[in-house]
């Protein structure tokens, strides 16, 4: 509804979670007020929005969905589910907030700030950062939303940020930290068939790990090269023979739980052993990285220690990655992203849903499953 003299909607709706202190996750959406935009903020309607694990993350988190429980309208759904409760333990600071969700989206300016720049994206298509993207109307400042190329459409620009720039993270990482290589796992995603492109174009060597024959097509089509699959009995030969093809020393691992970065480091000790020129007892002095970036395996990690002591373990976010480069590298890597939209970083989705479609437990049990070839889009104003 507008509010008559503007144009400008009263108010859209928003997706909503709310993690309660008796460990209830509540999913709902409210009807939030569209404010005027300040002089250097534009409103945004929301045409397309993703998915993505790191929204998962607060969207649901943890929460056993396959139990969940609907209620509320067919137009004001509402979906409760219990959270376990060691989870409840890391999520204290969230507790009874009903929290907006989504990192990243793209729409059309439909008002401006009286600045120069706000008035100039006014009727355009542009990508946007800032959160609460499942949401119709969105009020950001002009920093925070790129114009899209002409011709690009809003979910052609929908996940510009996320997927994009930590890909290009990745590569910058690994550059930086002296390494000429690097392995990826859960490496047929959407992100890690950018890494992929990004990897062929520029010439890097890249060691993929899938966990199926269906992922390793996938990512044989587009040109992949070293392909390892963690389901095979001889998953630990191929993937040390593809590390001493590469020389690959760092890696960048999106399961996170489990054995699995126990056995990449086992089978980089491996490779760097084949050339050493001596043998040392406390293994060899190449020194090996991975980074944790996503934790598809909510159980611990677990190091089997078979890899001498020249490596390390941590955790990799792109936020930080950005913040320690600073404005003039950011602004490099987002003019790549945009050139490159089309193709280096096209993303694909197997359906787009509605706000209230993204609450119908039957598109819930899909998303929920972080599962590779099946990523969402929510346009909210469908």
């Amino acid at each position: 509804m507008s509010d008559g003299k503007t144009g400008l909607p009263e108010s859209g709706l928003q997706l909503r979670s709310l993690l309660k202190k008796s460990g209830e996750l509540e999913l709902s959406l409210v009807n939030v007020p569209t404010p005027e935009p300040a002089d250097d903020e534009v409103v945004v309607r929301v045409e397309a929005t993703p998915i993505n694990p790191s929204d998962l993350g607060l969207l649901i988190g943890p929460a056993d969905m396959s139990a969940a429980k609907a209620s509320g309208t067919k137009e004001m759904p509402v979906i409760t589910a219990t959270m376990p409760e060691a989870a409840m333990r890391m999520m204290a600071a969230r507790l009874d907030q009903s929290l907006p969700v989504g990192n990243e989206g793209a729409g059309t300016v439909i008002r401006t700030g009286s600045s120069d720049a706000a008035k100039a994206l006014m009727g355009k298509t542009v990508s946007m950062i800032g959160g609460a993207m499942y949401t119709q109307y969105r009020v950001l400042k002009v920093r925070d939303v790129m114009e899209l190329p002409e011709g690009t459409t809003a979910a052609d620009g929908a996940s510009w940020f996320v997927n994009p720039l930590t890909a290009l993270g990745m590569t910058e990482t690994m550059r930086r930290e002296g390494h000429k290589a690097l392995v990826h796992t859960a490496a047929a995603s959407n992100l890690g068939q950018m890494l992929n492109k990004i990897c062929i174009k520029d010439g890097i060597g890249l060691v993929n790990i899938v966990r199926s024959k269906e992922q390793a097509d996938i990512l044989r089509k587009i040109g992949a090269k070293h392909i390892v699959d963690s389901s095979s009995p001889s998953f630990t030969d191929d993937l040390t023979n593809a590390l001493v093809e590469t020389g690959a020393t760092i890696a960048f691992d999106a399961i996170g739980g489990g054995k699995l970065a126990s056995q990449i480091l086992t089978a980089m000790e491996v490779a760097a052993n084949k050339t050493a020129k001596e043998y040392s007892r406390y293994g060899s002095n190449v020194y090996k990285q991975i980074y944790i970036y996503g934790s598809l395996d909510n159980r611990p990690t677990e190091l089997s220690r078979s890899f001498g002591l020249t490596w390390g373990v941590g955790g990799w976010l792109l936020t930080p990655f950005l913040q320690n480069i600073g404005p003039a590298e950011i602004g490099r890597l987002r003019q790549r992203v945009a050139s490159e939209l089309k193709t280096t970083f096209a993303s694909h989705y197997t359906k787009v849903v509605s706000l209230t479609e993204a609450l119908d437990p039957a598109n819930i049990a899909v998303y929920a499953k972080r599962a590779t070839g099946e990523k969402f889009l929510i346009n909210p104003n469908k």
